[in-house]
């Protein structure tokens, strides 16, 4: 901790390593919801088919894209390679349409599997170096990990929170270093 900021400087290091680690991940490996206008926030959202509070997140997908936060969905299968969640996830990315895959699978609805090359594999083994312990793991734009669901009004105050205190502590070193 750096008394004088009251930052934590081993969570600044790690915010810094889950985004260099996330780097090489465009949006073509993710399943991205994202809102009409303006983007404030873009999350991260390392999310297995079948785990009850990430269909509740996807639930409120529309609220999340309504308040300007973007949705990246990464697949985290929590069990791990050879598994049914696995093959939900790769039949969702097969899919023509991702995104309706995925609503649908995250529903219950069975999609239809298909064959594709997929980077599901890539996608759990960067869940894995980040330490993603459950689903719906997320990682903020600016390198924080929340683990488990927040209601999208919550989440939105979060992020503007966040980003305030990010604001407030660079101002403060700015001023400090002058």
């Amino acid at each position: 901790f750096d008394m004088t900021s009251k930052a934590n400087l081993t969570e600044q290091r790690r915010q810094e390593g889950r985004l260099a680690l996330m780097a090489p991940f465009s949006d073509d490996d993710a399943i991205i919801f994202a809102p009409a206008g303006a983007v404030r926030h873009t999350l991260t959202v390392f999310t297995d088919i079948d785990c009850s509070y990430c269909r509740r997140l996807h639930q409120e997908i529309g609220e999340l894209n309504r308040l300007g936060i973007r949705v990246r969905y990464l697949m985290y299968p929590r069990n791990g390679p050879d598994t049914e969640a696995w093959r939900k996830a790769e039949a969702v990315w097969c899919s023509a349409d991702r995104r309706d895959a995925l609503t649908r699978a995250k529903r219950g609805e069975t999609v239809k599997p298909g064959k594709c090359e997929t980077p599901i594999a890539a996608h759990y083994a960067l869940g894995q170096r980040l330490g993603i312990h459950g689903t719906p793991g997320i990682i903020t734009d600016r390198g924080e990990y929340l683990a488990g669901y927040l209601p999208a009004a919550s989440m939105a105050e979060y992020l503007a929170s966040s980003a305030r205190t990010a604001a407030a502590r660079c101002a403060d070193n700015t001023r400090a270093a002058s």
